[in-house]
């Protein structure tokens, strides 16, 4: 969400809270690239995995990185967003030939799928803030 620090586009950046991959600590010892995508919710093996993948793949196509983004990545129109809800990405996830390749189509379909059943569940719920707002509208 924009203006917390979370990130919400994908892009890199040095030492810089707005992009979604941070590298801190530049030329020193400590040196190191956060992925700042995930939230608490996340499952740590899946997305690990899914950065591993995607960084050899990027290696193994010799693929170039382009500059790193610097000010405040919210305002980048050029840049791609990050899925801000589960519904806009499991079918990012899903349709994603990279990881499909990278941990198969069952491992992709199994997890896609429990993103769906997750998301379907949710949508049967009526929360408290949609009867508070019915009845102020009634």
């Amino acid at each position: 969400m924009a203006g917390t620090f979370a990130p919400t586009k994908t892009v890199w950046s040095i030492d810089n809270r707005t992009a979604a991959f941070r590298l801190c600590g530049a030329r020193t010892k400590a040196v190191r690239i956060e992925c700042r995508i995930g939230g608490a919710d996340i499952n740590p093996y899946l997305a690990f995995a899914g950065v591993l993948a995607a960084g050899i793949k990027g290696l193994d196509l010799e693929l170039p990185l382009p500059p790193p983004s610097t000010g405040d990545a919210y305002t980048l129109a050029c840049a791609n967003s990050i899925p801000s809800t589960l519904r806009d990405a499991t079918p990012v996830f899903k349709s994603s030939s990279m990881l499909r390749e990278a941990m198969t189509a069952a491992v992709v379909d199994h997890y896609a799928r429990c993103a769906e059943w997750e998301q379907e569940e949710f949508d049967r719920v009526v929360t408290n803030w949609e009867i508070e707002r019915g009845f102020e509208l009634a």
